[in-house]
């Protein structure tokens, strides 16, 4: 097991790629703090129709600890007590995934400035903010590790002028954070998928989806345990020389030129 009895948050973990990751560090022995708004899993229109179960029964069921912590990663006090409480309950903390994120649909000229506010909260500013009450913790561990979710519209536009920015500051975030904390032998990187079977793609028609799928280049879209096993990776020990980095896991999707 690679992460044997180390403790890990992971916001937004009771569904999408958040559940993926929270399975995927059970799997592999890791006690999971699940953060999220709701401890009850989104059913998609299209993915995950069939997800009942809380994401802590199925970590239990693989033989690790869960906790669930409700946080709303628009508030900063919410956000301090996420980390407080994991750091009480588990005596610890070693990996903190900032995996949480919101989408809404809109351009420059329909978007509400409000939207666009929370959209920068709680996909760039939460970051930050978890960053700055974990990081006390994880500089003790000898295996401290901070995962941030991005996205490959960090690298290009076409998801609106709030969340393809936020996602790009999310990669430079993780790039500066991974100085800050380097000579502490805290690691700091970033994955940024693609296409990801999960509720947030509720918003986009069937044929925006199969155009999705015509533009990856390996034959299937991703699922939520391709993140979590790409995250496994960056909290494992195998990774403790890598920081830094932005790890596209999209299926080949940026690979073609001019995509």
């Amino acid at each position: 097991m690679q992460l044997k009895d180390r403790v890990a948050i992971v916001t937004g973990g009771s569904s999408g790629i958040g559940r993926g990751i929270c399975l995927e560090f059970a799997r592999e022995g890791a006690n999971v703090v699940v953060a999220d708004i709701q401890e009850q899993p989104k059913r998609g229109k299209y993915h995950e129709q069939d997800v009942v179960t809380t994401t802590v029964v199925e970590v239990e069921k693989l033989g690790s600890q869960g906790l669930f912590v409700q946080t709303d990663m628009g508030e900063e006090a919410s956000i301090h007590r996420m980390v407080e409480q994991a750091v009480s309950h588990f005596g610890r903390l070693d990996i903190l995934v900032n995996n949480a994120g919101i989408y809404v649909v809109g351009d420059t000229q329909t978007l509400a400035i409000a939207d666009w506010d929370r959209i920068m909260n709680v996909n760039l500013k939460a970051l930050f903010l978890s960053a700055r009450f974990a990081i006390p913790y994880l500089r003790p561990s000898q295996a401290g590790r901070i995962i941030n979710i991005a996205s490959v519209h960090a690298f290009a536009g076409g998801a609106g002028p709030a969340y393809a920015p936020a996602k790009a500051a999310v990669v430079n975030l993780t790039r500066d954070t991974a100085i800050e904390v380097a000579s502490d032998g805290v690691t700091v990187n970033a994955i940024c998928p693609g296409y990801i079977e999960t509720p947030i793609q509720d918003y986009l028609t069937q044929e925006q989806i199969d155009d999705c799928l015509e533009k990856t280049p390996l034959p299937r879209l991703g699922l939520p345990r391709d993140i979590g096993r790409a995250a496994v990776f960056l909290a494992s020990d195998d990774a403790e020389w890598i920081t830094g980095i932005a790890l596209p896991v999209d299926g080949g999707w940026l690979a073609p030129i001019g995509t």
